[in-house]
């Protein structure tokens, strides 16, 4: 028998778990043998053989998830509401007036000096800090742009109910820091990733912000009416899936675990230390601790965004969507310095600079020069040395619980976590132009200047 398709369309879509949701439920209607759901169009395709499914029986299997019969209005590209430009500006004033504070006060976390030995209680402390550092800003601007979402999305749930992806995202946090920590002690560095590599997951990360935060400001109506979603055959694998429209545990399970790879100096500098363990015991102990550590911070901005509702949530949100804008630029901005990628040499061919920074000096057939690497980067950030002729760069370690600890020159090959004192590089440049170097994060950065 040839099968027949109806098309419907159903009102208050807004994500993939909408799409499985509804292809579950009304597959079980009689007569119906598939069923496909577009979440974005409200387009739901059914295939049946024989009679025509009851229209009454779709009608009410559509209502029982809270969704409703009916074509989604069209929405403005560009938002024509004064109230959220009014929440905008006065959120860039609000931000403004937080750096400028900070600023002047020179309030900083990324200068917490430990030995160069930590025991189990300072790597406790060194996670502490790092949960309220600016390396954190990666994980945490993550969870808090998911959560700050879920918590719009769903302003009728409890408490309880919006903090569970919170509790799960860090459960799994904590259980791959600890089983990865030992796997990394027992069998070393086989998990570190390329400098590219680091840098095209740090600009995922932040493309990923910038989408969550230009929904949550909701300038355009039509982007913040779209959702980000895992392919379906992956969110089915995922459980991303449920009845009370809580996000899968199993999702945000995974996805704090993933944390793990994602780059932070104090993370890095933990798994080095993890590392020098030789052991599953002793690396998994770094770890976990070290995650533990973490949670505080990590668990605040999850309790702030599951406390508000109302008008003073949706003013929370637009704040954080402003806030999300800009780590998500700041975040791209790191990753592309990680990948080594120099859009100047594209557009200049060989043209160099013209403050070429401090030059390296000739001793014994090598170029010879200095850096000296601390909690606020690298100082010089620019120095010049001549193609093809072997390059020595000491970089003095100053603070090796830092960002910065994490030394990277991906063109060059070069990777290294900066220990107390003098660390000794060896290169030769292969071409004139401008080579970056970073830590492992990208946001602390530098030039070579490469001369004939």
């Amino acid at each position: 028998m040839v099968m027949q398709k109806k098309i419907y369309y159903v009102t208050g879509t807004h994500c993939r778990s909408c799409e499985i949701l509804l292809e579950d439920e009304l597959s079980k209607i009689d007569g119906v043998s598939s069923v496909s759901v577009n979440y974005g169009s409200g387009k739901v395709s059914i295939e049946y053989d024989g009679s025509e499914p009851r229209y009454g029986n779709i009608l009410k299997a559509v209502k029982s998830l809270g969704y409703d019969m009916g074509q989604k209005e069209s929405l403005p590209l560009i938002s024509k509401n004064p109230v959220v430009y009014f929440w905008f500006i006065l959120s860039v004033a609000i931000v403004a007036i937080i750096y400028l504070v900070f600023a002047s006060l020179d309030i900083s976390l990324a200068g917490f000096k430990f030995g160069a030995k930590p025991s189990y209680l300072t790597v406790l402390l060194i996670g502490l800090t790092a949960g309220l550092s600016t390396c954190m800003a990666l994980v945490g601007g993550l969870l808090f742009g998911i959560s700050a979402r879920h918590a719009e999305i769903h302003p009728e749930a409890t408490f309880a109910q919006k903090f569970k992806p919170h509790i799960f995202f860090n459960l799994g946090r904590v259980a791959s820091f600890g089983l990865l920590g030992g796997l990394i002690g027992l069998f070393g560095s086989v998990f570190r990733l390329s400098g590219l590599g680091l840098g095209l997951i740090v600009v995922i990360a932040g493309l990923t912000m910038l989408m969550l935060g230009l929904k949550l400001t909701e300038i355009s109506p039509r982007f913040s009416a779209t959702t980000l979603s895992l392919p379906k055959g992956l969110a089915r694998f995922f459980g991303v899936k449920t009845e009370t429209k809580e996000y899968s545990h199993k999702s945000a399970f995974v996805s704090g675990a993933l944390t793990f790879f994602l780059p932070c100096g104090f993370t890095q500098a933990m798994q080095v230390y993890a590392i020098s363990t030789g052991s599953f015991l002793g690396g998994g102990t770094v770890m976990l601790l070290f995650a533990i550590g973490t949670l505080p911070g990590l668990i605040g901005i999850g309790s702030i965004t599951s406390l508000v509702n109302g008008s003073i949530g949706k003013a929370l949100f637009r704040f954080v969507g402003l806030v999300l804008l800009i780590l998500g630029l700041w975040t791209v901005t790191n990753g592309y310095n990680l990948t080594g990628f120099n859009l100047d040499n594209i557009s200049q061919g060989k043209t160099v600079e013209r403050d070429n920074g401090v030059e390296a000096q000739m001793v014994d057939g090598y170029q010879i020069v200095e850096i000296t690497q601390s909690a606020r980067g690298y100082s010089p950030n620019k120095i010049q040395v001549k193609n093809g002729i072997p390059v020595k760069l000491t970089v003095i370690g100053t603070d090796l619980y830092s960002c910065s600890s994490s030394f990277v020159i991906r063109e060059y090959g070069v990777g290294t976590y900066l220990k107390e004192g003098r660390n000794e590089l060896t290169f030769t440049p292969t071409r004139t132009g401008s080579v970056k170097f970073s830590c492992a994060m990208g946001m602390y950065t530098g030039i070579i200047n490469v001369v004939d």
